[in-house]
């Protein structure tokens, strides 16, 4: 299945191609639209002619959030998102030999595992690692054992609660919904 996260084809494309631009658009995902965080790594892209990891993980921080905030800026607040990409990136570098796949694959672990080192990951807490693992499960076709499970309420099938369930317009509206009915709901029990 191909990756319909930014209606913006190139830059699905490059997350669809590029699991480190998954994760990355992962880690952009808060107080922006989720198209917006999922296109950032396109433009990183545009900027550095390329997606690499060992680049970014390596490149002067002061340059670095100077390609992130240039407009359109990679995330609204584009200095401490410059400073979580580069420590991410220099994370799966030194943890992972800069191959993110790496999560999810080296020595067959289950879930629970994969969410466990998704949470040792700089910038991803508890439900960021869970949305990531259930869009892995959902939409990449990896399914540790007691994924779902790991993934708690984001990794049931018919959910409608994350990007992990967005696969064209009609589905990101229906998220959108959700969310807007859970925030309502938050708002109502004070």
């Amino acid at each position: 299945m191909t990756l319909w996260l930014t209606g913006d084809p190139d830059a699905d494309r490059l997350l669809d191609g590029d699991p480190f631009a998954l994760l990355v658009g992962m880690l952009l995902d808060q107080q922006v639209t989720m198209e917006s965080a999922f296109a950032g790594p396109a433009k990183l892209a545009t900027r550095m002619d390329g997606f690499d990891v060992r680049r970014i993980a390596e490149a002067d921080p002061d340059e670095f959030v100077r390609l992130c905030a240039t407009p359109p800026a990679v995330h609204r607040y584009p200095g401490s998102m410059a400073g979580r990409i580069q420590a991410v990136a220099a994370a799966v570098l030194e943890q992972y030999d800069g191959d993110v796949t790496r999560l999810w694959t080296d020595d067959d672990p289950d879930g629970p595992t994969v969410l466990r080192r998704l949470k040792a990951l700089p910038g991803f807490g508890d439900q960021k690692a869970r949305i990531f693992l259930a869009l892995l499960g959902k939409q990449r076709g990896v399914r540790p054992a007691g994924w779902r499970e790991a993934a708690g309420a984001y990794g049931d099938a018919d959910a409608r609660r994350s990007i992990a369930d967005v696969t064209d317009p009609a589905s990101l509206a229906a998220v959108r919904e959700t969310k807007k009915a859970a925030k309502a709901a938050a708002r109502a029990s004070r």
